[in-house]
């Protein structure tokens, strides 16, 4: 970013609310929806376990306003809320009310905290809100790397506005900041593999896909244990499972890691569970045997994985990689290291 250079409303082609309303521009209905929620939560007439358990809030939409309720339908994932979404659109909410000032004193500090909360957890919203007040220095010192690498997890989840906002920042990576990084490592207390087998007492269709597995997992170098592993965590052995994001069959691969690893029919049972050990094979090589960054980075992508330099804070991700460790036992697993050179963090062993 050259010296002297400004966001262009926050990279948004909808966001020109982000301006100060100090200015004499009014926030759009959408937006001033959000910050009413953001108010309630600020001055504590409602709490998020309040909203949580609201049946009825949905993603805010005004008819002739539907652009200027983006953030918060991105942030709550543009269908019915769980807790989850609701507990992201609060903090989202938070945030703006106290970037603007709107109901609350204005706070950027606070607002760029309210962000990181969010995007901590995983919130594509959360990381462009951090990532552009990163990119301007608005309650945190600006830093146009940190900035690419917030704009960059939410572009890796689709976030329209971010990839759009990368072409300003550059190429240039940095750490992310503190707040969002992981309070503890996981699986440090993992015990190493049982004798009891969790995969022994199977019914008799989930049987058939075990033996499947353990037929073929040798031919990619790895322990079928691990392979049912994900596949318990991933499926619970339902080769017609289908994700809100595509993630298709038994190993639940996207269209770009099928095509990546040759699969051409995910629904197929064989087909599925050599494309999904072929992944975790090439995996298991890039981070060096390492099963929790592995499992990580099969949930959430390597790319978000090389970003923290670790298994990320989203809880869906250490649950799952949790789930995947207790399975398979140890934390660690033979790799083949010619197969694919390891990131930069990885020590070598």
């Amino acid at each position: 970013m050259r010296p002297g250079w400004v966001a262009p409303k926050r990279f948004s082609d909808s966001m020109t609310s982000r301006k100060s309303p100090s200015a004499g521009f009014r926030l759009p209905f959408g937006v001033r929806a959000v910050v009413a929620v953001g108010v309630a939560l600020a001055a504590g007439s409602v709490t998020a376990d309040e909203l949580a358990s609201a049946s009825n809030l949905v993603p805010f939409q005004a008819p002739g306003n539907e652009a200027s309720s983006k953030a918060v339908q991105r942030s709550a994932g543009g269908s019915a809320p769980d807790s989850s979404r609701i507990a992201g659109v609060a903090l989202i909410a938070q945030a703006l009310a106290y970037e603007h000032g709107e109901g609350v004193p204005k706070d950027q500090v606070r607002a760029a905290s309210l962000y990181c909360a969010a995007a901590r957890d995983g919130d594509a919203e959360g990381q462009f809100g951090l990532g552009w007040m990163y990119a301007n220095g608005r309650g945190v010192a600006r830093d146009d790397a940190i900035a690419a690498s917030l704009l960059a997890l939410a572009a890796d989840q689709g976030h329209d506005a971010a990839r759009k906002a990368l072409q300003f920042v550059g190429d240039a990576r940095g750490f992310l900041p503190d707040c969002m990084q992981p309070d503890e490592p996981v699986g440090s207390d993992v015990p190493q593999a049982e004798s009891v087998d969790p995969f022994a007492d199977l019914p008799p269709a989930k049987q058939k896909i075990a033996a499947l597995v353990t037929t073929l997992a040798p031919a990619y170098a790895v322990a079928p244990r691990l392979a049912l592993a994900v596949i318990t965590v991933e499926s619970n052995f339902d080769p017609k499972a289908r994700s809100p994001k595509d993630a298709r069959g038994l190993m639940q691969l996207i269209p770009d890691t099928a095509t990546r690893f040759r699969v051409k029919n995910a629904f197929d049972i064989r087909d599925n569970v050599r494309g999904g050990l072929a992944y975790l094979r090439w995996l298991l090589s890039y981070y060096r045997g390492e099963v929790a960054l592995a499992a990580a980075a099969y949930n959430a992508g390597e790319g978000v994985v090389d970003r923290y330099r670790g298994v990320p804070p989203y809880p869906e991700t250490r649950s799952y990689v949790q789930r995947v460790l207790a399975l398979f036992g140890n934390e660690h697993h033979p790799y083949d290291a010619e197969l694919a050179a390891p990131p930069p963090f990885i020590a070598p062993r």
